[in-house]
């Protein structure tokens, strides 16, 4: 069968954190579906990567986002039992700054509006509990328990494997070109055409070259990691002994660290990276980029503070305010935008694969999207 007489039931486009998901939600329900992506995941080229991803249930952004990220929480223990394979690492997070602080102030509100297990800490205490934080007189942390770290690339890799065990067809190393919904969907790529009955486009940085048409103001943005080995005391940041955690170190200004699972110490800026055409040649870490981010882990880590082991640069694909975007193409209700997630947006990721193929099989998802609406993006472009 050729390329071009080839007929499925979806396509999803793009099989990073998001589309990844939705292959194996929808290959598991029997759905005949097609997954393209012009790279091969998990791959270094967009957002799917960097050994560990945050996962946390007080979240600080906004309360609408718990019971996601709850239902996450679920769908990647069942990944991890179907898979066999640990996906997962339990350590518990802090959300340390301002008592009237974006952070502190935005996970306190989520955990007593959805009745999470949480701890506040003052300096001492957190001290005190956590000898490897030191953190400014004034400061609270708020410790939630479920908080941890999930491995992006053995996640995206558990998808798609699992994905085409349940019959998803896979075509890496393939562009798209072009999509039309006018008649079912057909979609354009260099090595053939396809077509469908619904698409998904989750392309990541490469969607805003998908849908010109609809003029979204999407910003690609460089990320950089370190990973740091401790000057001393190592114990205090293995993933034992130390939790994840986001700082707000100056106003609506934060990093997070990652304790150690076998690369060192993780650390980085939260934004405040440089918007970037993601099919240029990233610009790679420069020193002066290292030892800013040394001298700011050292202020709140002090003994992990130590030599730099390894960077990478990753991309965030941000729209204006910062939420996801998960709606329907205002002219074609078959195709759906899938999440340019902001850099917050991988620990979702089995859910939202959920919520997908709920949208293609029965129309409807029990989750509130509103807030995920394009109409929000287009009246502002």
């Amino acid at each position: 069968m050729t390329a071009q007489s080839q007929k499925y039931d979806t396509i999803v486009v793009g099989l990073g954190a998001m589309g990844s998901a939705a292959l194996y939600h929808l290959a598991s329900r029997g759905v005949k579906v097609l997954g393209i992506d012009r790279f091969a995941p998990p791959h270094i080229h967009g957002s799917t990567h960097g050994r560990t991803r945050i996962i946390r249930e007080a979240y600080y952004e906004h309360p609408c986002y718990v019971p996601i990220v709850q239902r996450a929480y679920e769908l990647w223990a069942a990944l991890e039992r179907e898979a066999g394979e640990q996906l997962f690492v339990q350590t518990g997070g802090l959300m340390i700054g301002p008592p009237d602080g974006l952070l502190f102030g935005g996970a306190l509100r989520s955990a007593k509006e959805h009745g999470l297990a949480h701890t506040i800490l003052d300096p001492a205490a957190l001290h005190a509990r956590y000898p490897g934080f030191r953190v400014p007189e004034g400061s609270l942390a708020l410790l939630e328990p479920r908080a941890g770290l999930l491995f992006p690339e053995k996640c995206v890799e558990a998808h798609l494997a699992l994905a085409q065990r349940a019959g998803a067809t896979v075509r890496t190393g393939v562009t798209v070109t072009g999509w039309d919904a006018d008649e079912g969907v057909h979609v354009s790529t260099d090595a053939g055409d396809f077509r469908a009955n619904t698409l998904i486009l989750a392309a990541g940085p490469w969607l805003p070259a998908l849908i010109p048409e609809l003029g979204i103001p999407l910003e690609i943005e460089r990320q950089l990691f370190h990973w740091f080995e401790p000057s001393s005391h190592p114990e205090w940041y293995d993933a034992a002994h130390s939790p994840i955690s986001l700082v707000e170190y100056a106003d609506d200004r934060y990093f997070a660290t990652f304790p150690n699972v076998g690369h060192g110490v993780k650390a980085g800026i939260h934004h405040e990276g440089a918007v970037i055409d993601i099919d240029a040649a990233r610009q790679p870490a420069t020193a002066a980029e290292g030892a800013a981010m040394l001298a700011l882990l050292a202020r709140y880590l002090p003994q992990a503070a130590g030599r730099i082991l390894d960077r990478a640069t990753c991309v965030y694909t941000n729209t204006p305010d910062h939420d996801f975007l998960l709606d329907a193409h205002p002219a074609h209700a078959n195709v759906i935008i899938a999440s340019p997630c902001s850099g917050h947006g991988f620990k979702f990721s089995s859910a939202i694969g959920e919520i997908l193929a709920d949208r293609v099989t029965r129309g409807e998802t029990s989750f509130d999207l509103a807030p995920f609406a394009l109409s929000r993006l287009v009246a502002r472009g």
